[in-house]
């Protein structure tokens, strides 16, 4: 009998533990995995792990191995003892590192040194300020010494006014030793103060040892050159964008093959995120969006054989294949998530096409979790276009019931809207609050061909709004939806959306919220500092009369023109330290809800950039956003 109690007891415990659903503590308390290679021998995936702490607001990282065909986790804590350092050369003598240097003057100070309390700073160009942080005359050089004790470092870039690592988000990525450990390889934007702000033409620089000479290896394409490695048979490649000052543009793979720069995926109507060669050579594996996923590819090197060249796709389903780890036999190593589960670590057998997964970082946690139900849907848009919609439902979701939903607009505005899994716009929470969310993939977006990805520039406001109004009034057919509870929500090009549709949206909404939004086009032209976005999607500068393109942009796609129509509550979201979209966008669009006597809030982080980081920041982010929802909604 007691058994019986016993049992029933555990299964009225699991049926309970089954219904818990996300919430932003629980969130925020996920470990957030990131692979970092294979062991030295081959046997292990070692990968880091880093948690968050909202009592200490910061976050932790410990370091891992895990067989690669499948067993026990290994903390370790020291990586150097199971991991390969690529910066040391492939000889072994040298090693290779990264290092800021002095070299501008541009404090007040540096100019008047018996002044060293001032807080001057004088610039006589652009870029006197990068992403979060204000240039004080540091930039990154790329250094190599001798691999023994004691050794003096010898800078790549002396006395150069230029970056490698690239600011603001590159690291040791951005060079490598050829496999001769004769010369490094960087990669570097060799243009300084304004003709930095306005261009995207970065190169792979190649320092010969021997010589100290530097040869410029991706002369003449004017785009980005990014991503360097050697094939096994020794052949550089790389990714690379033909066009300046378009960062969306194709991203190419090229390959250097004795002189000539082969494009292997010229001909395919995609774009792509990351790749590695196969073992022999004979293949490049990459990761590329293609209709709302992110998945792997193959496309074969030929040579100089008659063969052709192939891309073909190996994965297919509801996630995001993410990192390229490594290969093990017929295995490739990557990471993989999708909209209920955070990064894990996974084989895929590229034979058998079958998916193990490895790491189990936070399985127990999604286990004990009801979770959302992900629908793909395809919308036809007004100019007689498909466009795919991910439509998220609550977990324990009653087709009976009728729910309040959100569309979700994406920033970017060229970012694919995958099967990511976010930890502050996380689908996921929003349904376990109740709520149904409508992310459609729209005018911008990369993983429907090329040309659907290029169509949002220099046309903000134009078949964009369309798409998302075609989404959500396709949506809002379902009896499941609450035609009469909609909100509409989104950051950067998102937060842009939001403040655009609630002039046009023509009652649809009854409430937004827009994080880190433009919201006056000339204002953003005039003080953002990557300056070849905005002269790119907006069509030049405002003061180009004539330039009817551009125009448009500061007339008809501004939202501070709409502003008249506003008629709804809005919360403003702003970060003290985003000079991607300036505190001013923040400001204005506040001002002028207050003013027009809508209810309004202004969520202000002063320490936070494009994005909220700090975990306790997060937490009242989370906070503030359901609180509005529940006032407003």
């Amino acid at each position: 009998m007691k058994k019986v109690v016993f049992t029933t007891l555990i299964m009225m415990s699991l049926s309970t533990m089954a219904q818990n659903v996300m919430s932003p503590e629980l969130l925020w308390k996920l470990g957030r995995v990131s692979a970092l290679g294979l062991s030295k021998d081959g046997k292990n995936v070692v990968y880091k792990v880093t948690t968050p702490s909202i009592a200490e607001n910061n976050s932790q990282s410990k370091y891992y191995t895990l067989p690669v065909n499948g067993g026990n986790a290994t903390e370790i804590t020291d990586i150097k003892t199971v991991f390969a350092d690529k910066n040391i050369s492939p000889d072994g003598k040298f090693l290779v590192y990264n290092e800021e240097v002095k070299i501008e003057k541009v404090l007040g100070k540096d100019f008047y040194p018996s002044l060293d309390k001032s807080e001057a700073q004088i610039y006589d160009g652009l870029d006197y300020r990068h992403w979060d942080t204000w240039n004080e005359g540091k930039f990154n050089h790329v250094f190599y010494k001798e691999n023994k004790e004691g050794s003096v470092g010898i800078d790549l870039l002396k006395g150069e006014t230029f970056d490698s690592p690239q600011k603001p988000f590159g690291g040791d990525e951005d060079y490598i030793w050829s496999p001769d450990s004769k010369s490094i390889l960087y990669v570097s934007k060799k243009k300084a103060g304004t003709q930095y702000a306005i261009s995207t033409n970065t190169d792979i620089y190649e320092y010969n040892l021997e010589t100290g000479k530097t040869t410029n290896r991706t002369e003449g394409n004017l785009g980005y050159d990014m991503a360097p490695q050697f094939s096994p048979t020794g052949n550089l490649t790389w990714l690379q964008m033909k066009r300046d000052g378009y960062e969306a543009d194709k991203n190419d793979i090229i390959v250097d093959f004795k002189g000539m720069k082969m494009n292997l995926t010229a001909n395919w109507d995609g774009t792509v995120d990351n790749f590695t060669w196969s073992k022999d050579g004979k293949k490049v594996y990459f990761v590329a969006p293609i209709d709302g996923t992110k998945q792997l590819f193959e496309v074969n090197f030929p040579g100089l054989t008659k063969i052709s060249v192939n891309v073909r796709q190996l994965t297919n389903g509801a996630f995001d294949v993410n990192d390229l780890v490594g290969f093990v036999d017929d295995n490739i190593i990557v990471t993989r998530s999708d909209m209920n589960h955070a990064n894990e670590i996974f084989s895929f057998n590229l034979k058998k096409n079958t998916w193990k997964q490895l790491s189990n970082v936070n399985t127990t946690t999604y286990d004990s979790l009801a979770l959302s139900k992900i629908e793909k849907r395809y919308v036809t848009t007004t100019d007689g276009k498909k466009m795919l919609v991910w439509v998220i439902l609550p977990p324990n979701f009653d087709a009976s019931k009728k729910y309040p939903t959100l569309l979700y607009c994406q920033g970017g505005p060229q970012s694919a809207l995958t099967q990511a899994y976010s930890f502050r716009w996380n689908f996921q929470l929003m349904a376990a609050k109740g709520y149904v969310v409508v992310a459609p993939n729209r005018r911008g977006m990369p993983g429907h061909g090329v040309e659907w990805n290029e169509q949002i520039s220099k046309d903000w406001g134009g078949q964009v709004m369309d798409d998302y109004l075609s989404a959500i009034d396709d949506v809002s057919k379902e009896n499941y939806v609450d035609k009469s509870r909609l909100g509409c929500v989104g950051a950067s090009y998102g937060g842009y959306s939001v403040f655009y549709l609630a002039g046009i949206h023509n009652n649809r909404f009854k409430t937004f919220i827009a994080h880190d939004g433009v919201f006056n086009t000339q204002s953003m032209f005039g003080t953002t500092e990557e300056v070849f976005f905005n002269n790119w999607d907006f069509g030049g500068p405002y003061w180009e009369k004539d330039n009817a393109i551009a125009q448009k942009t500061y007339t008809i796609f501004n939202p501070i023109n709409h502003v008249d129509k506003w008629n709804k509550p809005i919360l403003i979201i702003q970060g003290g330290k985003d000079f991607r979209v300036p505190i001013g966008q923040g400001q204005e669009a506040f001002q002028a809800a207050q003013l027009r006597g809508i209810k309004s809030r202004l969520l202000y982080f002063p320490e936070e950039n494009h994005w909220v980081l700090k975990p306790q920041n997060a937490q009242v982010w989370q906070g503030e956003f359901f609180k509005w929802l529940s006032e407003t909604l």
